[in-house]
């Protein structure tokens, strides 16, 4: 298993994953406009958007990030691991390389929103407590990454 940043040569694997991730939860497998175009909504604005992929190149995870304008603050976005494999620290790993990331590029606080049915996105409502995430408004959760 490894992190690296997204390359559309993943482009088909990723949406395949995350379509199964979101049927997993109970929701349909409509992708959001932004994971058509990955580069014009992360890597083009100076963000960035990670895949982990296993040895056979095939994506088991992806997660984004967008740097909060004028601020220290980042928001994390499309966090998903493929259905098969969570519950194994894939996302955990995930997570705190992105955290370090940012911490490294001057990021002082993590900003999620955590979906709009906790019936749904359960999952995320026990994952970023136990990541040191605390709420801050309803559906939403933030983390202060400073060194």
């Amino acid at each position: 298993m490894k992190i690296i940043k997204y390359s559309n040569k993943y482009k088909e694997d990723l949406h395949q994953m995350i379509k199964e991730a979101r049927i997993s939860i109970g929701l349909n497998s409509n992708l959001r406009e932004d994971l058509y175009d990955i580069n014009k909504y992360y890597i083009d604005k100076g963000d960035m958007f990670w895949l982990v992929v296993n040895q056979k190149e095939e994506v088991l995870g992806c997660l984004g990030y967008s740097k909060i304008e004028n601020k220290e603050e980042a928001f994390l976005h499309r966090f998903y691991i493929k259905p098969s494999m969570k519950r194994r620290g894939i996302g955990t790993k995930l997570l705190a390389f992105v955290e370090d990331y940012l911490k490294n590029k001057g990021i002082k606080t993590l900003r999620v929103h955590l979906g709009e049915s906790k019936k749904n996105w359960y999952e995320s409502y026990s994952f970023y407590p136990k990541n040191g995430y605390k709420e801050y408004e309803d559906r939403y959760m933030m983390k202060e990454i400073i060194g």
